[in-house]
C-alpha cells in the first residue's frame, strides 16, 4: 500500500526528529519507508541545494529561486518519489510543494497561479497523502537555529538570514493553506514533547491507514 506523507515546519520545529520517529514507527509495521527531502535528495537535486543554500548568492532573484527549486523536485518526484510509491513503498519527505507556496507565495508574495502551474508541472501533479506542519513561534523557531549554529549543530543558509516579518508571513501561509485542506494537514503545536508530538502523529496514521485499509478491501 502506497502512502506519501510529508512534513512542513521551520527549523528548530522538531522535524528532523519526529521524521526519523514517524519512520521508525512505520517500518515496525511492516511498511517499505523511503525518506527523502527537499531540496536535494537526489544527486542532480543535492547540487542545486548547494546553490540554493550558499549565504553569498545574495542576487539571487526570487524567479530564480522558485524555478531552481522546482528543478530538484522535479527530479526528486521523477527519480525517486513516484517509483517509490508506484511499488507500493511509503515515502516520508522533509519538506515538498507547500514549503514554495509558504516561502515564495506568502513569504516572497509571488504569484500564486503562477506557482501552482510550475509545481503542477514540477510534480506531474503530485500531492501528499498527508501533510504534518509542525508550529512554532517565529521567534522561537529563529532562536532554536541560532543557538544550534552556536553549538556546532547546523550551519545558518540563505532563507533563514531573511527578515523575521518574512518568517511571519511564512508561518501565516502555512496556517492559511492547513485550514483550506484539513483533511490532508495535521497541525502540531511543536513546542509539545517529542513523545506528545510523536503520538498525535501516529494517531493521524493510525486514522489514514486504517480508512484505507477498508477501502481496499
Amino acid at each position: 500500500m502506497s502512502l506519501f506523507i510529508t512534513f512542513e515546519g521551520p527549523d528548530g520545529s522538531g522535524k528532523s526528529t519526529q521524521i526519523s520517529l514517524t519512520a521508525q514507527y512505520l517500518q515496525n509495521l511492516g511498511h517499505n519507508v523511503l525518506l527523502t527531502r527537499e531540496p536535494g535528495g537526489s544527486r542532480i537535486g543535492d547540487q542545486i541545494r548547494t546553490v540554493l543554500h550558499d549565504v553569498t548568492n545574495t542576487e539571487m532573484d526570487p524567479r530564480a529561486e522558485v524555478l531552481l527549486y522546482s528543478a530538484s523536485r522535479a527530479q526528486l518526484v521523477a527519480q525517486v518519489i513516484l517509483p517509490h510509491l508506484q511499488a507500493g513503498g511509503v515515502v516520508v519527505c522533509d519538506r515538498y510543494a507547500d514549503s514554495t507556496f509558504a516561502y515564495q507565495g506568502f513569504g516572497r508574495q509571488l504569484d500564486f497561479e503562477a506557482l501552482q502551474l510550475i509545481t503542477a508541472f514540477a510534480t506531474q501533479a503530485l500531492k501528499p497523502d498527508i501533510t504534518i506542519y509542525l508550529d512554532l513561534e517565529v521567534e522561537q523557531g529563529l532562536q532554536r537555529k541560532v543557538s544550534a549554529n552556536s553549538a556546532g549543530k547546523g550551519e545558518l543558509n540563505r532563507m533563514d538570514r531573511l527578515a523575521v516579518d518574512f518568517h511571519r508571513r511564512v508561518r501565516q501561509g502555512y496556517l492559511e493553506m492547513a485550514r483550506a485542506e484539513p483533511e490532508r494537514w495535521l497541525v502540531i503545536n511543536a513546542c509539545d514533547t517529542v513523545d506528545n508530538v510523536q503520538q498525535q502523529i501516529r494517531q493521524r496514521l493510525g486514522m489514514q491507514l486504517g480508512i484505507k485499509s477498508q477501502a481496499a478491501g
